[in-house]
């Protein structure tokens, strides 16, 4: 009679934890940032069909990496959980806590189950408040944990690497155009400390504005907006040459005023000495 096979539930867990891990970390990076009008979403995405960052509910963001089909379940089940919660109660009562708990349960309960194997999932639920200090960021790992997360997030691919160069370089109140190039600069670091070069074609972004009239405040940033937020701060340098333009037309157009008086005092003096020399004339006649 063989002795049956026996693994420890500390065992059990740590290598279930690691299958979960290795899953993820397959996945493309994906970060998110305050900024000052709200919290933007961006992901590495090149599918325009396969959404990483969707809208949940009025002010709720959802994001995640990892299996898509996965994750796109989670995703239906918190609209589904939204839609019933806001039309039985009321829409105030739909938050990004509550959604995160019920996310926290499901992936909990995933995870410790012996007869399925764990998500290879990562979620972010965000949500925009009437102030920046109102915002609520939370992430959710494959274990069904809650992170609690402030200013910036970064999960999937090489995630500790970007999470330590936003960390460095994020800042509250940051423009929208800044927090987005700073999160496409994260993004194209990799693993070994060298850098791509991120186009708007490979993106996906999203942003919660708090500052929208209308009572969704989730949108996509897509097309030329998207690129004009792309590229650096050449608006303000193009301002600055003409400024400097208008200055040295100033300056032009000063020395040529100066010009002017000058040659305008010539001419006066030549003037006054033809009126002196006139007048000594006729007094010598006299």
């Amino acid at each position: 009679m063989t002795t049956p096979f026996y693994v420890s539930p500390q065992q059990a867990m740590a290598d279930r934890a690691e299958y979960a891990r290795k899953g993820i970390a397959r996945g493309r990076g994906l970060v998110v940032l305050q900024y000052a009008d709200g919290i933007v979403f961006v992901a590495e995405n090149p599918s325009r069909a396969l959404h990483k960052v969707s809208e949940i509910y009025d002010r709720i963001g959802f994001a995640a990496t990892g299996k898509y089909n996965e994750y796109e379940n989670l995703r239906i089940g918190g609209v589904r959980y939204a839609d019933l919660r806001g039309y039985t109660y009321d829409r105030a009562d739909v938050t990004a806590r509550g959604l995160a708990n019920v996310y926290a349960q499901t992936l909990g309960t995933i995870f410790s189950s012996a007869g399925e194997k764990p998500y290879e999932v990562e979620l972010i639920v965000a949500e925009v408040g009437d102030a920046p200090e109102d915002d609520q960021i939370y992430r959710l790992p494959h274990d069904g944990s809650i992170i609690d997360e402030h200013g910036s997030v970064a999960v999937g691919g090489n995630a500790d690497q970007i999470s330590a160069y936003l960390d460095q370089r994020h800042e509250d109140g940051m423009t929208l155009g800044a927090a987005l190039r700073l999160a496409v600069q994260a993004l194209g670091r990799d693993g070994n400390g060298g850098e791509r070069s991120l186009t708007g074609d490979q993106l996906e972004v999203a942003v919660l504005d708090r500052t929208r009239p209308q009572r969704r405040k989730f949108k996509r940033v897509l097309g030329r907006r998207l690129s004009e937020l792309l590229e650096p701060a050449a608006g303000s340098g193009g301002g600055a040459g003409e400024s400097d333009g208008a200055d040295s037309d100033a300056k032009g157009s000063g020395s040529k005023t100066s010009d002017a008086k000058d040659s305008a005092g010539k001419t006066a003096e030549g003037k006054d000495s033809d009126a002196k020399e006139s007048g000594s004339k006729d007094g010598s006649e006299d």
